[in-house]
């Protein structure tokens, strides 16, 4: 008796693992078909729940979520945007200096700021700040069995829960880049004109050659998606939270985990789909 116990704990211990690596894809799995039925249900969303959308654009930019007032996202986002694109004038000024072509740091800010800082940046701030505020809403939802309240008078929970918060991050976000982006701009140019020895003419000349309509557009797709996912990882969190109020503060937790780990990955494979692997530089003929 005694070794037939050992042995059913020996195996137990041996499928462990098994079953944790179960468990995890799982629940990617519920993740993933969360993201599919909301993304399909965005059209849903925004003719039967329209007056919801504006509702909650209205609660992020100045509500309780506040991405454009009390909250302080844009000062987040102007300061992240400042001190970032500051570090970027330095070491541009330093590392050009080195190789005998400064007169190359406009064109650098220019690229960098606009196809790489300005989206990541935001995208960070939203996941904070507003996909924060949103996993804390529908967990809170959640524990209180207010989502199945709503299955129960037949509204789709996820088109109204998560299909008009994504699109209320999706129409907020597009200020917030611009005000992003512009301090990126204003920041490196500080650094590298003002308080170093750069030239305002040289700099300004590379830097309007190299930015071209193309390059913006395609940052600002990056931002709205950056924002689409975050809406929808801090959603799946909140709608899947469990454990009571600690339960949503683990699920809020893991959200912004999530969407930080998305957003770098999404970073890297948008700029490689959107300038190529080996990227031409505007104006020089490479």
């Amino acid at each position: 008796m005694v070794a037939f116990d050992t042995r059913v704990r020996v195996t137990r211990a041996a499928l462990r693992p098994a079953h944790g690596a179960v468990a995890v894809l799982a629940d990617i799995g519920l993740h993933v078909g969360f993201y599919w039925r909301t993304v399909a249900s965005l059209p849903f969303a925004l003719t039967r729940y329209r007056r919801h959308v504006l509702t909650q654009i209205s609660e992020v930019s100045f509500g309780t979520n506040s991405i454009l007032a009390g909250g302080g996202t844009v000062g987040i986002v102007f300061a992240m945007s400042l001190a970032a694109a500051m570090t970027l004038g330095v070491e541009t000024q330093r590392g050009l200096e080195l190789v005998g072509m400064s007169t190359m740091a406009g064109m650098l800010s220019a690229i960098a700021n606009t196809r790489e800082l300005a989206p990541v940046v935001v995208a960070i701030a939203l996941a904070a700040k507003v996909g924060t505020g949103f996993t804390a809403q529908i967990g809170a939802m959640r524990i209180s069995d207010e989502i199945d309240a709503l299955d129960t008078m037949a509204i789709r929970s996820i088109p109204f829960l998560a299909g008009t918060r994504v699109l209320a991050a999706v129409v907020c976000v597009i200020p917030i880049y611009m005000i992003g982006l512009l301090a990126s701009y204003l920041s490196t140019r500080l650094v590298v004109v003002w308080w170093g020895t750069g030239s305002a003419g040289t700099y300004d000349y590379f830097f309007h050659l190299a930015l071209q309509p193309q390059d913006l557009i395609y940052s600002m797709i990056k931002a709205v998606v950056f924002a689409v996912v975050v809406a929808l990882v801090h959603c799946a969190y909140g709608y899947y939270a469990s454990g009571g109020p600690a339960g949503v503060g683990r699920a809020a937790g893991r959200a912004l985990r999530t969407a930080i780990l998305a957003i770098g990955i999404l970073d890297v494979l948008m700029t490689f789909a959107l300038w190529g692997l080996v990227p031409q530089i505007p104006g020089m003929g490479v």
